[in-house]
């Protein structure tokens, strides 16, 4: 790869300046640093469990799976999803507090379908 980045404006494509497009990037990382910055090693497990398992269960997950398998307390487990959708970062709860999604998978119907290498169907976010 050169390095080089091209705009496109309607047929035309015009060079951005390395130094313009770096700039840019290493404002958006920042900014994804301190969006992310309040989560802890359990926040991400919550996470990373709730879009490994949606797929698997096809179903919303309940906080109490979550603590089984994680090995939390539940409390913890609800605080933790508490700030996640606090932050409106990754994920979202029913009326009865189970995970329905998780970007970027969801139980809740979608017109986007997606299929895992494993044959896991959901829907996409």
């Amino acid at each position: 790869m050169n390095g080089n980045l091209l705009l496109g404006l309607g047929r035309h494509m015009l060079p951005v300046p390395r130094p313009v497009w770096q700039r840019q990037v290493a404002s958006g990382e920042q900014g994804n640093r301190a969006a992310l910055g309040f989560m802890t090693d359990d926040h991400h497990r919550v996470r990373d469990f709730a879009v490994v398992e949606l797929p698997r269960a096809g179903a919303s997950l309940p906080p109490e799976l979550f603590a089984e398998r994680l090995g939390l307390p539940l409390a913890r487990v609800k605080a933790i999803l508490d700030e996640l959708e606090q932050h409106m970062t990754f994920l979202f709860r029913n009326t009865a507090g189970a995970v329905t999604w998780a970007y970027p998978v969801t139980v809740d119907p979608t017109p986007h379908r997606i299929t895992f290498s494993t044959g896991e169907r959901i829907y996409a976010a």
